[in-house]
């Protein structure tokens, strides 16, 4: 009987082993991992075919008679590796890959297909571009959001708002994708 409590240690500690691994993507035959630096990314896997960018600023000692800010900077790159396999999105915070996510199937050209289904409600920036191509035009505004933790930490978060135009020839409408935060909310059509 003292080999199932032995057996039930060894399954803990491959947990805990398997646990700690990092999120990977392959590029070719290069693999990147989450930590690595954005120009070993950029080294392995090639140019990014749209890259979204956006910071926020922390302050320490707010209140009292020291108070440090500082700024921190987020960039989304997305990576299209054609139609039979997904578009990833890779987040960097300072420079440094933070998180690694899959969206839906690649194209086999940006730009290429831009029906109703690529303006759909939720869709990242990025899965945008990839359907509908780079806008005729963009504009940026910003809110902020101040998080206090009570303790004289602060974390200043601007809150995007976003208005993309897409002009398509022989249309006597626009399309006007609206993105808050980074994700479409919705998508107006305007008389030209």
């Amino acid at each position: 009987m003292r080999l199932l409590p032995t057996f039930r240690g060894l399954l803990v500690l491959t947990a805990l082993a398997f646990a700690g691994e990092a999120a990977a993507m392959r590029c070719g035959t290069r693999v990147i991992t989450t930590g690595d630096y954005d120009f070993q990314v950029r080294e392995r896997c090639g140019e990014p075919y749209w890259i979204a960018s956006y910071g926020e600023l922390l302050v320490s000692g707010a209140g009292g008679p020291v108070e440090r800010r500082a700024e921190r900077v987020h960039d989304e790159w997305y990576y299209n590796f054609g139609p039979n396999r997904l578009v990833h999105r890779l987040t960097f915070r300072d420079g440094r890959l933070l998180r690694i996510d899959t969206l839906g199937y690649g194209s086999h050209s940006i730009g290429g297909d831009c029906g109703d289904i690529a303006l759909l409600r939720g869709a990242a920036p990025g899965e945008v571009v990839l359907r509908c191509g780079a806008p005729e035009s963009r504009t940026a505004r910003y809110r902020d959001i101040l998080i206090r933790d009570g303790l004289g930490n602060e974390v200043i978060r601007p809150v995007r708002h976003e208005e993309w135009v897409y002009r398509f020839p022989g249309s006597r409408f626009a399309r006007l994708a609206i993105f808050i935060d980074g994700r479409l909310e919705r998508v107006e059509r305007v008389p030209l």
